[in-house]
């Protein structure tokens, strides 16, 4: 339902796959006189939800002529749903080179002239204003369609940097565009029409790189289609959200969807601020000027006391003297970087030097400055307004050193990634997994440089915007390789055969520098050519999720509105939370021990043992039994039961603790994260 009483053009979008329902705009009088009525379940007041690559293949170990990038497969054969702000269809990105045509159980449309679509970008629908095609204005649907599934696309870059060869994670994979937002956000109603749509169209993955924040399932329109979509077998991916590093801060965590946090590559576009002591500080910088190299002098935009000028707002240098000087500018206040450099530009100012706010600490990204400038981290920032307090004549310059690959730090958690526990259902750990979503090159609608004529443009961005479609082609991959497997196998493959440790061979860190959360990583960093071979996984059909919801306390009506079936709890067994056949532990620990099972299948050909390895978190006694598992043929199932209780004579110092369980047998590890938060 849509809040507005305008008599024309009053049903918006009806529904038959997703939800049976329909979007409308009615007067409060009417839904009170229609909620009457015994056929309707419910109604609900619409919300309007936000948006939340060169090497990041490479990256993840996807190789040309190899495992999930065998030349035969590359994502061949399956079809890729994104709900987006539209698509850029003449892009090289989305050429079919290469491409099979669509599976025979396509139904989709394309909204294009008849030259526009092709086996690459073979359908493109426009929920937002269906009187005209789904053109990308914005550019977020280009760039995350084609690191979903782009094609290849020699010679890539940005201003010059990040260059070699743009590839989509599943390049032989098809897409499918829906549009469902505009440059006023994406409303609930399109995003629910553009997956009933894709449902009936027949995609096998769906990407949604959006997010409204945690709601209960059955008032979330993207939890309540994607059941829908996983009932047909649907694979959906989305976006944690762009609200981090605080606590309970992500969307998208109802347990059939894949959530998805970011973290950084191994690439940096490194830009390092060189002060007159002689002292340098890196950061970042997509503009990469190669003529300035000369020491200015440096102040500091916040000198004068006001809050406003420190963070470089709109208008609040226009009366200070920055005119040919590096102006060190404060992160935050809600202004965008670019539009930071705008304002020190705009005053006269020579570069920029952004330092971060606390909260952010070390995370910089790699923008497309419109003058010289470099994003550093809070603790230089610090280092450089003493620097500034020091000396009469401070003086400052940029130098701009490019593309740099093999940071040992990668991937870390960016600060900005939306973090768990669930607040809707925190015995689910959520995320789930992370992966690149920090300065992603991929393709979009125009070019930066105005004085460029190249027509192949791309952009470099961050967001689990990005890390979402990263997913979401990976998922393709699988889909591929693993035809016969559901979206909860798919899901378990992906998040029990990820890894913790970074490129220096230590945990993963966050924006603090010190090893990151498991609220934060989930079962951690995705690793595609291991999920291909997982060695087992935790399945769950749709309707295992009625014993749950029931034990979140929904009424029946409300599980109704997820399972689009009748749903009565008085005739089920309700199962907690952490009873679900989840390939995680999230358990809420009092002072009672708790018992779980889990349900593993073999998905070896041949014979296989495996015995349990436990990390247990700090705090609790973990029991495992049995003590192995064996297999002897393939899709067989066993079942093994986990105990919980706080250890005796310790005492707990901290309201969470996190560990492992991991089955090992002679050829794999299937590991499944515990987090435990103390009542």
């Amino acid at each position: 339902m849509t809040p507005n009483s305008d008599q024309t053009n009053r049903m918006v979008h009806s529904y038959k796959n997703s939800i049976t329902g329909f979007a409308a705009k009615m007067t409060e009088d009417e839904v009170k006189e229609l909620l009457k009525l015994d056929a309707v379940v419910s109604v609900k007041q619409e919300k309007i939800f936000s948006l939340h690559t060169t090497h990041s293949p490479s990256f993840l170990n996807l190789n040309p002529g190899v495992g999930l990038w065998k030349d035969s497969t590359l994502g061949k054969g399956v079809i890729i749903g994104v709900l987006d702000t539209g698509i850029t269809p003449d892009h090289p990105s989305f050429d079919d080179e290469g491409m099979s045509s669509p599976p025979a159980k396509w139904k989709g449309k394309c909204n294009f002239n008849a030259t526009s679509c092709n086996n690459k970008l073979i359908g493109a629908r426009n929920f937002v204003n269906s009187t005209l095609p789904p053109t990308d204005e914005d550019g977020h649907g280009t760039h995350t369609s084609s690191t979903a599934a782009g094609n290849f696309v020699k010679n890539a870059n940005v201003l010059g940097q990040a260059l070699g060869t743009a590839i989509g994670m599943a390049p032989h994979a098809h897409l499918a565009m829906y549009q469902v937002c505009s440059d006023v956000g994406c409303p609930e109603s399109s995003i629910l029409a553009g997956m009933d749509a894709a449902i009936e169209d027949g995609v096998d993955v769906l990407s949604l790189s959006l997010g409204g924040g945690s709601a209960p399932f059955y008032a979330d329109s993207t939890a309540v289609g994607a059941f829908s979509a996983i009932r047909k077998g649907i694979f959906v991916s989305c976006s944690a959200g762009n609200s981090g590093p605080i606590n309970t801060s992500l969307s998208n965590d109802a347990p059939w969807i894949l959530t998805v946090g970011a973290s950084t590559i191994d690439r940096t576009i490194k830009a390092t601020a060189k002060l007159g002591n002689g002292a340098e500080y890196d950061g970042e910088s997509l503009f990469q000027p190669k003529d300035f190299g000369l020491a200015y002098s440096l102040v500091y935009a916040g000198a004068n006391g006001n809050q406003t000028s420190a963070i470089c707002a709109e208008g609040s240098l226009r009366n200070l003297d920055v005119k040919g000087k590096v102006v060190l500018c404060e992160r935050g206040g809600g202004i965008a970087r670019i539009a930071k450099g705008q304002e020190v530009k705009d005053a006269g100012g020579a570069a920029m030097i952004l330092m971060n706010d606390e909260l952010n600490g070390y995370s910089t990204l790699a923008d497309a400055h419109v003058l010289p400038a470099t994003h550093i981290p809070y603790a230089d920032g610090l280092k450089i307004k003493a620097y500034i307090n020091s000396t009469s004549d401070p003086t400052a310059t940029i130098l701009f050193k490019g593309t740099i690959i093999r940071n040992s730090d990668a991937p870390a958690v960016t600060s900005f990634s939306s973090r768990g526990p669930s607040l809707e259902s925190p015995g689910i750990l959520k995320p789930d997994i992370i992966g690149p979503g920090v300065s992603i090159l991929a393709a979009w609608p125009f070019s930066l440089d105005n004085s460029s004529t190249t027509e192949v443009t791309f952009n470099i961005i961050s967001g689990t915007s990005m890390s979402c479609p990263h997913l979401s082609g990976i998922a393709a991959l699988l889909k591929s390789s693993h035809p016969d497997w559901s979206p909860a196998a798919i899901k378990s493959a992906i998040m029990t055969t990820a890894y913790q440790m970074n490129l220096g061979s230590k945990p993963i860190i966050d924006e603090t520098l010190l090893p990151a959360d498991i609220f934060a990583t989930g079962a951690g960093h995705v690793n595609p050519p291991k999920a291909d071979d997982p060695g087992l996984i935790y399945d769950i059909k749709p309707d295992d999720y009625i014993p749950y919801l029931c034990g979140l306390g929904y009424k029946d009506s409300e599980i109704e509105t997820i399972t689009q079936e009748k749903a009565k709890c008085s005739q089920i067994k309700s199962i907690p939370e952490a009873q679900l056949n989840y390939p995680s532990f999230s358990i809420i620990l009092g002072s009672s021990a708790q018992n779980y099972s889990r349900t593993v299948t073999n998905v070896e050909p041949t014979h296989s043992s495996y015995t349990y390895k436990v990390d247990a978190p700090e705090g609790v006694d973990v029991t495992v039994y049995p003590s192995e598992i064996k297999f002897s043929v393939a899709v067989q199932i066993a079942t093994y039961t986990v105990g919980f209780r706080r250890s005796s004579g310790g005492s707990v110092t901290k309201p969470f603790a996190q560990g492992s369980l991991t089955w090992v047998s002679s050829d794999h590890s299937v590991r499944s994260p515990i987090a435990v938060v103390f009542q």
